[in-house]
């Protein structure tokens, strides 16, 4: 009988999830305030989770001062233990969700800037007229943030720029598209096919801002066409439509995937564009998913689907 009632009091000393995910959330941020902001709670609720979890446990987790938040050496301890009850509780709703029925509940899908506004039309439409039942909730950020996002589980699947080559992340490729030169109207190359990479080396050339992974991609295209360290390379936007109105300013050029020419320089007979000679430089648009995701077999089926969704844009989809 005395072992029974150990039992039921193990039992009746067990965190809740609640309280788990309240710990998790000051183990990450050091923080009350931001750990509440990050999971919706407020700052009390969030602070008698925590102490309740340390009276369900019987160790103390955090040390409080009056300045900031530290994880004792039993809290260190746990709070990793406490992440993987998360992510395990976290796959079990997802495998749950991909069991009753595909292309239902909610899907996270993470885009990245320089792709969201000329792929989402595609993408939106692909959704509603074949996947009715889906909850489509997007997320647009820089590539660092949505590798984040997937692999802490707060996004499903991304639609970026590849190749990634991070660990635990496949891809699913979409297509491959060329970058064009956007000039000025009077540019000696405005308008211009056949344009060599090596034009690039002493161009004026503006790109995004850092964090920006197309802002990586134009750097390696110079890098390969001969471009010296030393030549001229402006960062002044934040994003592709401010890019292309300070080109039309006079301020230098810039390098633009195909899917994004009509939209921003449609509009402005300012501009003009050239095209480079074979092969071009490229891209290549993926979609990506945590390897061995609940799923899977999903996400391939919604590549699949895409892929031929996006056949009238200026792009090589892949096969």
């Amino acid at each position: 009988m005395a072992t029974s009632n150990r039992g039921l009091s193990n039992r009746a000393k067990q965190p809740s999830l609640a309280q788990l995910r309240a710990f998790a959330a000051v183990a990450e941020h050091l923080h009350f305030r931001d750990a509440a902001a990050a999971i919706g709670m407020s700052q009390p609720a969030l602070s008698g989770a925590v102490s309740a979890l340390e009276e369900a446990l019987g160790v103390q987790l955090l040390e409080r001062t009056t300045r900031k938040v530290l994880l004792s050496s039993a809290g260190e301890r746990l709070a990793v233990r406490a992440k993987a009850v998360l992510d395990a509780v976290g796959e079990l709703m997802e495998e749950a969700e991909a069991v009753r029925a595909p292309f239902t509940g909610v899907l996270r899908l993470g885009v990245i800037p320089t792709v969201a506004p000329y792929l989402l039309p595609a993408v939106l439409r692909l959704v509603h007229e074949r996947y009715p039942e889906l909850d489509l909730q997007v997320h647009e950020e820089q590539t660092s943030s949505l590798l984040e996002g997937l692999a802490a589980g707060r996004l499903d699947l991304l639609l970026l720029a590849v190749p990634l080559g991070v660990p635990g992340v496949s891809e699913l490729p979409l297509f491959d598209e060329d970058f064009v030169l956007v000039t000025p109207q009077d540019h000696w190359l405005g308008g211009r096919s056949g344009i060599p990479r090596e034009a690039l080396r002493e161009l004026h050339l503006l790109l995004l801002d850092e964090g920006h992974c197309l802002r990586d991609q134009a750097l390696d295209i110079c890098r390969e066409a001969g471009r010296t360290e030393g030549a001229p390379v402006t960062t002044t936007a934040a994003g592709l439509s401010t890019l292309v109105q300070l080109v039309a300013g006079g301020l230098g050029v810039t390098l633009l995937p195909r899917t994004a020419v009509e939209i921003e320089t449609g509009r402005n007979d300012r501009l003009v564009t050239g095209y480079f000679a074979e092969p071009a430089p490229s891209r290549t648009i993926a979609l990506a998913m945590r390897t061995g995701a609940a799923r899977q077999g999903e996400f391939e089926e919604f590549a699949t689907a895409l892929r031929g969704a996006l056949r009238d844009l200026p792009v090589r989809v892949s096969k």
